[in-house]
């Protein structure tokens, strides 16, 4: 691994080494870069070789055989083409019949309407340079004109070389053109030789003098342009490999000959961006033209070259370069076009690895910034920087279709989340620092909310589970509220919250910022919600959601309260301390996970209802039941006042008297139950709450009873509707539980501390009365008719 690490690092030396030439380059001029670029581009590619032959044989023998593989390669392949060229240059000669009749056929016919049209065009100019000075003969020539003279040809510039120094000087001229070429050559492979043997010691020195003591940006930044670079050119490697075999193949089936010598052609020159593929394919294509006694060859050829051309451009290389340059198309283009200006074709075959290496400093170093904002494939603004711009466009649908594009490949709460939240903060920000005006606030946000609304009703619902892992089962039919902690920006985010929730099957509703905290207060009693959550847009400030989960929580005690922070910046771990002493469960900062938080509070539902249980001391407390004499009595008015007292003291609908017997829960009052049970006066005690309240010989307080994991497949409840329950123990003389007092409700509600003491109160009211009522022959015939 850490050789690894090391021969990348190597890697973007030279990386960095190439930038450092392009500098010279600049100020000395093209004859000095070309061996200085040649020569850290092959050492690029020959490093991480070198590196893993080393281990073996050492670093001067690896580095020497490397050098003498690769310019053995380049020695044969030059043997190869020469050989190649020879052949051609030998059967040239052969096609010049064929070339001679393509240029008869294609030549335009003599009395044709263009050859006409030519003909006149020529006339007129040999006229306007030299027009005739006939007199016309209407009009004699005055005799005072001189003759005109015949125009004198332009002298010829002569060259004269005297024959004495002809043979040297061309003696010289041959050798400089041969000796500056293996000059370069030479000079190229010296510093090849050398870069090899001395990386180490150059990465270190190129560390120290561009990081200024920040190895680690600088090794990190050293290793990106090498990653790109490296994966850049070995695709393109590859990709030209595949290329030129390909055309050595198709032009050997057309008939093409010398196939090889035009495939190597075409797979070197592809390397060049943009004008190699074509320069390549111009010779075969004059070859065809020339070697065939019909036109079929040549369209195939030409054919063979923009199929595979147009199939690698824009198939293949998309998807094996992928992002591997990390470089906009467009800046590629530019680049090409200043490079290939300032240092010819040599610099159009480094445009690309320059380029990169730029952007890669563009991305690490801080004030080269704008180089990676101008050359890099980076999105120059983020998704909701472009939203925000767009919806500040009036007059135009820009912000809609970029919602409509951005829905297409991410998810509706992507879109809220990392678009339209942002851009809110975005709106309210500028405005505090006077940016945007009122009313263009307001309507920005109408616009946010317009979209919002629109999303609810067009777009597919998605399916509730599909990437957020909620468990549909468990939130179905859960009820939040949403309340806005202070602004119309808050109410905003609770919109899209809500709207999520309704689409993973919560009961969900949004509050307007425009209420005061009781009229908050208020709605929240009249839809009795399970979960709040309170929405917090920035500038709108934490301490106003901790005000609200105060207030809320002391008015819904037994509510689970969620705050969500939208997209916030800063650690909030002192924050949710601070909020959870307030009252608030939790604290969120994105809609997603606002929407995972709420099911985790949302009570799973158990498959099978919880029976309730039997107390330790069972045969004591049936004992001390059996022993006051009231099961099976007839109905006795002063208890039955008091379960009407109740209902109207609690405003619900139903308050039992109930007595746990052995097997069953028996009604010693009532009011309200249906007809049935009213007359049947008892029910099983499995099925029973109040026998829970007997074994837990406490208070017991169920909220929704659909909710509450242990009653909600109760079959009992489920077919009599009950949603709401509150019930105290009634304890003997002895201080064993014999019964409940409860009142229950058809709706979900809550109870306050007060109302819980006030049952309690009642509770003891009532065994008071049990205590002096006194004992009937009646009650004995009817304990001794069950005994």
């Amino acid at each position: 691994m850490a050789t690894r690490s090391s021969a990348s690092t190597l890697e973007g030396i030279w990386a960095t080494l190439l930038l450092a030439f392009v500098v010279t380059a600049l100020y000395f001029g093209h004859a000095l870069f070309v061996p200085l670029a040649l020569a850290t581009l092959i050492t690029f590619l020959l490093s991480r070789l070198v590196t893993r032959m080393e281990r073996w044989i050492g670093r001067v023998p690896a580095v020497l055989l490397v050098v003498i593989l690769l310019f053995s390669l380049a020695g044969g392949a030059s043997w190869m083409v020469g050989h190649q060229v020879i052949d051609l240059a030998q059967k040239l000669p052969d096609y010049q019949a064929n070339i001679t009749r393509k240029v008869h056929s294609i030549r335009l016919p003599v009395i044709g309407v263009l050859s006409r049209f030519s003909s006149s065009v020529d006339a007129l100019q040999n006229e306007l340079v030299s027009p005739s000075q006939t007199p016309s003969p209407t009009e004699p020539a005055p005799e005072s004109l001189p003759k005109p003279s015949p125009p004198s040809a332009k002298p010829v510039p002569v060259k004269v070389i005297e024959g004495r120094n002809a043979i040297p000087q061309l003696l010289q001229e041959t050798i400089s053109a041969v000796l500056s070429p293996l000059g370069t050559a030479a000079l190229v492979l010296l510093l090849v030789i050398f870069m090899l043997l001395k990386r180490e010691d150059l990465r270190g020195r190129m560390i120290r003098l561009i990081g200024q003591g920040r190895i680690s940006a600088t090794t990190r930044a050293m290793d990106d342009a090498a990653t790109r670079v490296s994966r850049y050119l070995s695709m393109q490697f590859l990709v030209n490999t595949c290329y030129g075999t390909s055309i050595a193949i198709g032009l050997h089936l057309i008939g093409v000959p010398n196939a090889a010598l035009w495939g190597l052609l075409a797979g070197v020159l592809r390397f060049v961006p943009y004008v190699g593929p074509w320069a390549g394919a111009l010779l075969p294509v004059l070859l065809s033209f020339a070697i065939s006694t019909n036109w079929i060859t040549p369209l195939l050829t030409i054919v063979l070259f923009v199929g595979l051309e147009v199939t690698i451009s824009n198939f293949i290389e998309p998807w094996l370069y992928g992002a591997s340059t990390g470089v906009s198309p467009i800046a590629l283009i530019i680049s090409a076009v200043f490079w290939t200006w300032l240092w010819g074709p040599v610099g159009l075959v480094l445009s690309t690895p320059i380029t990169v290496c730029l952007a890669v400093m563009g991305r690490h170093a801080p004030r080269l910034e704008f180089l990676s904002v101008l050359l890099s494939e980076d999105q120059a603004l983020a998704s909701h920087e472009e939203f925000y711009h767009r919806l500040l466009a009036v007059g135009t649908q820009g912000a809609e279709e970029f919602a409509e594009t951005f829905t297409t490949a991410h998810s509706l709460t992507e879109l809220y989340d990392q678009v339209a939240i942002p851009a809110i903060t975005r709106v309210e920000m500028d405005t505090q620092t006077g940016g945007l005006g009122a009313e263009q606030r307001t309507s920005v946000l109408q616009r946010i909310h317009d979209l919002v609304e629109d999303l609810a009703v067009h777009r597919p619902e998605e399916p509730a589970t599909k990437d957020q892992n909620i468990p549909e089962a468990t939130v179905q039919g859960t009820r939040v509220m949403c309340i806005p902690a202070s602004a119309y920006r808050d109410e905003l985010a609770g919109e899209m919250l809500v709207q999520l929730l309704l689409r993973y099957g919560f009961d969900a509703a949004n509050s307007a910022a425009r209420l005061k905290a009781e009229e908050l207060l208020d709605q929240a009693i009249k839809f009795e919600p399970e979960l709040l959550c309170i929405s917090v847009v920035t500038p709108s400030t934490l301490a106003q959601a901790r005000h609200l989960s105060a207030t809320f929580r002391e008015r819904f005690p037994a509510v689970k309260i969620l705050v969500g922070a939208w997209n916030a910046a800063n650690s909030l771990t002192n924050a949710k301390e601070r909020l959870r002493a307030a009252g608030a469960n939790d604290l969120v900062v994105s809609l997603a996970e606002a929407a995972i938080q709420l099911s985790k509070m949302t009570a799973p539902l158990a498959d099978e209802m919880m029976i309730a249980p039997k107390s330790a001391n069972e045969e004591e407390r049936l004992g001390e039941l059996r022993g006051l004499k009231l099961l099976d009595t007839p109905a006795e008015e002063n208890f039955d006042r008091i379960t009407q007292r109740l209902t109207r003291l609690f405003r619900v609908p139903i308050a039992l008297l109930t007595l746990i017997d052995k097997d069953r829960q028996w009604f010693k009052a009532q009011t309200g139950l249906p007809p049935d049970l009213a007359d049947a006066r008892s029910t099983p005690r499995d099925v029973s709450l109040c026998g829970h309240v007997v074994a837990k010989d406490d208070i017991l307080i169920v909220h929704d009873l659909a909710r509450d994991p242990r009653f909600a497949n109760n079959p009992f409840l489920k077919e009599q509707g009950f949603r709401f329950y509150a019930g105290v123990p009634l304890r003997g003389p002895n201080g064993l539980p014999i019964g409940s007092l409860c009142i229950l409700d058809t709706k979900p509600r809550e109870i306050s501390r007060q109302e819980q003491d006030l049952l309690q109160v009642v509770a003891e009211d009532v065994m008071d009365e049990i205590k002096r009522r006194p004992v009937t022959e009646a009650d004995r015939s009817s304990e001794n008719g069950k005994t």
